[in-house]
């Protein structure tokens, strides 16, 4: 082991202590390529250390701060005038009494401690032994009390020692149950209950069960360990898409016999995709500071993953949970959902390493993301004054419909009663979208025209309504069958058609051509602008269909060369019911118009359907299960840094500072 010695004051220069003996004696195989600090003071530094860190007015003999990584295992300090009045009350030379200061720092440091009868004998056994070799008495035979029996030279204080109480052993039952408990209830801070502050709780107690382990482990080991997590987190989130079973009978009857396999599959895939970061912790030689920053990259980059890997499915990032502090949410608008995802875990990951140790380097890494957190707030604040721009000037008025049958009325049977349904729901769909007000645009939700449109085909509904209309249909052509958005003219006449490229696995195709699913339909040519020409001129618009924009940079085509005057997201969310999903889903359409600058004209079949601002607001909106129709105008349209910048762009920053932020901080905690 090598030691490293900083004397602050000069009285210990007197005393010639050989500190690399006394050190190496204790002989560690483990530890044989690991650094110390030893720091030799006075009273005075560490009755402020004291102060500062411990909450303890009185200096102590000896202070441990252990970094919690096998090369830099931590610092020690020893108090001169402490140890000269110790030693002369045992009678014993400063030499023999220093050298059991630095051997009981060290064990320290290797993760030993008192706190409990058991732990401190095993303690001081190992440091009679460790002594004797040295040929120093056992400095225990006249003690009436332990050495450091308050246990001040030991960091974490009660909260540390109500933790280790609990008996919290590697892969005991006790640990995994707190992994399971932090992962399921951090779902919590997502719509519909917003309570973010129970989801960073969640993240720092999983964060700070990980970090506490004294030994590395290999990666799949870690990776078991942290799985519950994942798991019961995955779950506790997504157990509303395996709703849609329930929701027409036929299906129910098919497909019910896959419901618990489904929360299987839910419980393995976010075990995998959720414990991973927590995983890498466990095995990177990395210190406490540069651990926080690294648990945010890792997980961001996840994140970035879930955009691209399989189908895709970056559904609710952490930076949701921001969506009641405003300023906060819009700055997406600068650095999207990965940077603010980054910024809060790194927040709440420091938070925990700088209450576990108070150094030099927690603290520059929690001023690092207290700092991205205020220009957050600015940022958030200025998108929120530009989406406001504009409102006197909105001219083209949109009417949103929101038919609100239920499932098992839309789905049809045989042909004579799928054709009677079909008429019956275009007479309702008339009759809700007919009102006193002089509208420009009708919109209706993903799947609501009742019959399949062929190439060629006209649009009735819009020459009966005498408006220009966007409506969700199936179309067909040479290429299958597409769930597509189709935009007629007020004559009837297709302008345009836009068919949906994000397909949702088992609900629309049948993933490797052999899982189950009732429908295997063909995606799309990607992202487009769609042009109508109303009043007050053309109104410029991106297309999404359902989920589709819960993607980043998926709505507007790079080098399209004019900016749309808003996103027309159709969906049915019939399939989820009054479920947590269906709130989030809104919610991802809010970061997704914060992140681009662009409202959004959202018509769900049965809820919810809104219209909602640029900085995420929702202007108006029609509750789940409403039948109605919502009128209202779009303005505030602005380019953001994230739309210029974009997702990768964004996520090769966050990679650099990340990479950046550990190398920094691992040279300031060897300085």
């Amino acid at each position: 082991m090598k030691v490293f010695v900083d004397i602050h004051d000069k009285r210990w220069n007197k005393y010639k202590i050989d500190f690399d003996k006394i050190v190496n004696a204790l002989d560690s195989s483990v530890y044989k390529d690991s650094e110390v600090s030893i720091v030799l003071t006075d009273d005075a530094e560490i009755h402020e250390l004291n102060r500062s860190y411990r909450g303890m007015d009185k200096p102590t003999n000896v202070l441990s701060f252990e970094l919690e990584d096998d090369v830099l295992l931590g610092d020690i300090y020893i108090s001169v005038d402490t140890v000269l009045r110790e030693a002369k009350d045992a009678k014993i030379t400063v030499e023999e009494h220093t050298a059991h200061m630095v051997v009981h720092g060290v064990l320290h440091l290797m993760g030993y401690d008192h706190i409990k009868d058991a732990d401190a004998k095993k303690m001081e056994d190992k440091e009679i032994k460790i002594l004797k070799k040295l040929g120093i008495k056992n400095p225990y035979m006249d003690e009436v009390e332990f050495v450091c029996a308050d246990g001040a030279c030991c960091p974490g204080g009660r909260f540390v020692a109500f933790w280790k109480r609990l008996k919290i052993k590697e892969g005991g039952q006790l640990q995994y149950l707190l992994y399971a408990l932090f992962g399921a209830f951090a779902g919590l801070g997502y719509a519909p209950f917003n309570m973010w502050w129970i989801t960073a709780l969640c993240f720092a107690g999983a964060y700070w069960l990980t970090v506490r382990a004294e030994k590395k482990v290999k990666f799949w080991r870690a990776f078991l360990y942290v799985a519950p997590f994942g798991a019961c987190y995955a779950i506790a989130m997504f157990w509303w898409t395996l709703h849609s079973i329930y929701v027409v009978p036929e299906l129910t009857q098919q497909f019910a016999m896959w419901t618990l396999p489904g929360v299987i599959g839910l419980g393995i895939a976010g075990s995998f995709i959720f414990g991973i970061p927590f995983a890498v912790l466990r095995v990177a030689k990395v210190s406490g500071a540069g651990r926080a920053i690294l648990f945010a990259g890792v997980w961001t980059l996840v994140l970035w993953l879930r955009e691209w890997l399989f189908t895709g499915f970056p559904w609710n990032p952490v930076a949701n949970i921001s969506m009641t502090m405003p300023m906060l949410a819009n700055s997406m608008s600068l650095w999207g959902a990965l940077g603010l995802t980054f910024i809060m875990l790194g927040f709440v990951a420091g938070t925990v390493e700088i209450m576990r140790r108070r150094r030099f380097s927690t603290f520059v890494n929690f001023s690092f993301f207290a700092l991205m957190i205020l220009v957050a707030c600015v940022a958030g604040r200025e998108n929120m004054m530009r989406a406001d721009a504009g409102a006197d000037d909105a001219k083209q008025l949109i009417r949103i419909v929101q038919p609100a049958q239920s499932q098992q009325k839309k789905a049809t049977h045989s042909r004579e009663q799928a054709l009677a349904r079909a008429e019956e729901n275009m007479k309702q769909l008339y009759a809700l979208a007919t009102g006193n007000a002089d509208v420009d645009l009708i919109v209706f939700p993903e799947t609501t025209y009742p019959f399949a449109i062929l190439p060629d085909d006209t649009l009735p509904l819009a020459q009966a309504l005498g408006k220009s209309i966007v409506i969700g249909a199936t179309t067909v052509d040479e290429k299958g069958v597409h769930n597509s958005m189709v935009v007629a003219t007020p004559n009837g006449q297709i302008s345009s058609v836009y068919s949906k490229t994000h397909l949702v696995p088992f609900g629309e195709y049948r993933p490797l051509g052999i899982l189950p699913g009732p429908a295997n339909m063909v995606p799309g040519n990607g992202a487009e602008l769609i042009g109508i020409n109303m009043q007050g001129g053309e109104f410029i618009f991106a297309p999404a269909v359902c989920y589709e924009i819960i993607f980043s940079d998926s709505l507007v085509p790079d080098g399209a060369g004019v900016s749309p005057n808003a996103i027309i997201n159709i969906t049915n969310d019939n399939w989820f019911g009054n479920t947590p999903g269906t709130y989030q889903h809104l919610d991802m359409v809010r970061r997704y118009a914060i992140e681009s600058g662009l409202p959004v004209v959202r018509a769900n079949y049965s809820g919810i359907s809104a219209f909602v601002m640029s900085d995420g607001t929702i202007m108006s909106w029609l509750p789940v299960g409403t039948s109605g129709v919502l009128d209202g105008f779009v303005w505030g349209a602005h380019d953001t840094i994230y739309r210029l910048i974009g997702l990768n762009g964004w996520m090769l920053i966050i990679a650099i500072v990340t990479i950046l932020g550990v190398a920094i901080l691992r040279v300031i905690d060897r300085e």
